[in-house]
């Protein structure tokens, strides 16, 4: 402990992470030389080379490897230490890292950025697109809330917000646009536009038809709903998507309808999804409390019954 200095410990998670040492600086925003010195230091205190240079690139030594494992917890706790324990918004400047799909952008992140700029103006979101790897950066810390739309590993933290519905879009001109809703006979003899979450699936949708044994025929893959929504003007094509996301296109597009989705695709839980460890960091409750009053004034969504028209 008497050769620790502490201001060396950010930095050493950022190099182990990175296993480069120009990034490394780039990302902690201090020249290469002044990151190269860090480095050396760190590797007198701990006797040990932490970063081995091979063909592929720097490696992480065992040692670096068990520290790494370890700052992941304990850099958390040691600021936490030394911060005020109440969180001041108007005056603190953080970086909230979130990810989401871009569902969660448009009906909870739009509300939250808004609310964020208003009261804690020094701050910022950085709002990262779901990936694989989401629910490991949450675990690492270099992902501070996520939102998601099943049950996440019984290792992290959640919070039910909302339960949604899904609903199918069509082109008003589209053979199926008058009906109130569909069965799943009808549903499945056409051709659909999915939006590809993960892995080519489109999470709760895809998997409430695998349970009932049903698999639907794909026209199209798209990475976001948005973009679900421009695909099928003038087509065939049905888009199934969560009821809240047409908010936004009520008063700008007359070309498509919605109607009521098959019984099997049943509403989906939507959760916020974050690590323990912050389970009681002051500024990561107080972007979790808006983030749970933004999912709860969501923008303004259609009736998939009262009014099919999407105008």
């Amino acid at each position: 402990m008497e050769r620790l200095d502490l201001n060396l410990l950010p930095p050493l998670a950022v190099l182990l992470e990175e296993k480069h040492v120009p990034r490394a600086a780039h990302r902690f925003h201090l020249s290469q030389p002044a990151m190269s010195r860090i480095l050396q230091r760190l590797r007198d205190t701990f006797d040990d080379e932490l970063l081995v240079r091979t063909p592929t690139g720097y490696q992480l030594t065992p040692v670096a490897e068990r520290l790494q494992r370890h700052l992941t917890a304990l850099l958390p706790q040691i600021s936490n230490l030394f911060s005020p324990q109440d969180f001041a918004p108007q005056f603190a400047s953080e970086e909230f890292v979130l990810a989401g799909t871009d569902y969660a952008a448009s009906t909870i992140g739009q509300r939250l950025m808004r609310t964020v700029l208003r009261e804690s103006p020094n701050s910022r979101l950085d709002y990262q697109t779901w990936h694989e790897g989401v629910f490991e950066d949450l675990e690492r810390g270099t992902i501070h809330l996520a939102f998601y739309g099943a049950t996440p590993p019984s290792s992290l933290s959640s919070e039910h917000l909302f339960d949604e519905t899904f609903v199918c879009v069509v082109d008003r001109d589209h053979p199926l646009a008058g009906r109130n809703s569909l069965d799943l006979e009808t549903y499945l003899s056409a051709l659909h536009v999915v939006v590809d979450v993960f892995r080519g699936r489109q999470g709760i949708v895809d998997t409430n038809l695998h349970q009932a044994g049903a698999e639907r025929s794909i026209g199209l893959a798209v990475p976001y709903h948005h973009a679900a929504l421009h695909a099928i003007v003038g087509t065939t094509f049905i888009a199934t998507l969560p009821l809240r996301i047409l908010g936004g296109t009520l008063n700008t597009n007359g070309a498509l309808r919605i109607i009521a989705a098959p019984d099997v695709i049943r509403p989906m839980s939507y959760l916020m999804v974050w690590h323990p460890r912050l389970d009681d960091d002051p500024a990561q409750r107080w972007i979790r409390e808006q983030a749970r009053a933004a999912a709860v004034h969501p923008e303004a969504s259609p009736s998939p019954r009262e009014d099919r028209a999407v105008h």
